[in-house]
């Protein structure tokens, strides 16, 4: 029987767009969202109606029962960025959506009035235009929504919780391309290969840095 088409996530594009071997070396450990992040996901929640801080902390409390108390000041701090801005309350949150073609698979966090979909961040905003890293997500969103709905998605919102910022970015002809190498290398790596390091790599952070220099220009399969 044919193999299974292999889906691979949006959060698998990001982490290998920043580095395709630390991917490979934690490919295997389980994925856990930051506390940071699990706050503003729960703010996401009520933008468009007012946010009451005691609310959501209670629900922060239900989804992150062992949540560090010292992130109740950081959920204050963002409920005060939000109130200073409008938001469109959400038709539908967490929504899946994929592409057959692709193999890509990825979730919607808000679904807004006007047809269009954001994405929520516990990053701060830069002072103008998106991270590479969010580019890439709003690209590869596009695409699977694009490829479910039959119609062109132009590009979506990413919500910058922490500052109370919305951005529209629209998927540029470049967002494309990198998503598409991005999969290729997810693709090599399968077939055993090591990808380049890209000139940016946050090596002087990684704990892998030890054993990554002593790997380059190597087949995978060659460590095993």
């Amino acid at each position: 029987m044919p193999e299974p088409p292999k889906f691979y996530t949006v959060s698998d594009l990001v982490r290998v767009h920043t580095c395709p071997v630390r991917y490979y070396y934690e490919r295997n450990e389980p994925f856990a969202e930051s506390d940071r992040y699990a706050v503003c996901k729960q703010i996401s929640y009520h933008l468009g109606d007012p946010l009451d801080a005691e609310v959501i902390w209670a629900e922060v409390l239900v989804v992150r029962p062992k949540i560090d108390p010292s992130l109740r000041e950081f959920l204050d701090i963002c409920i005060a960025a939000c109130n200073k801005g409008t938001w469109q309350p959400a038709e539908e949150t967490d929504v899946m959506v994929r592409s057959e073609k692709q193999g890509l698979t990825g979730m919607i966090d808000r679904v807004l009035p006007d047809g269009s979909f954001s994405i929520v961040r516990s990053a701060r905003a830069m002072p103008i235009g998106t991270f590479a890293a969010d580019r890439l997500r709003v690209a590869a969103i596009a695409l699977c929504l694009g490829e479910m709905t039959g119609e062109p998605v132009q590009g979506g919102h990413v919500e910058y919780i922490p500052d109370g910022v919305s951005r529209y970015h629209t998927v540029q002809p470049r967002d494309l391309r990198q998503l598409i190498t991005t999969l290729y290398k997810i693709r090599f790596m399968r077939d055993g290969e090591v990808p380049k390091h890209p000139l940016n790599a946050p090596c002087v952070r990684c704990r892998h840095m030890e054993k990554c220099e002593s790997t380059r220009g190597r087949r995978l399969s060659d460590l095993l």
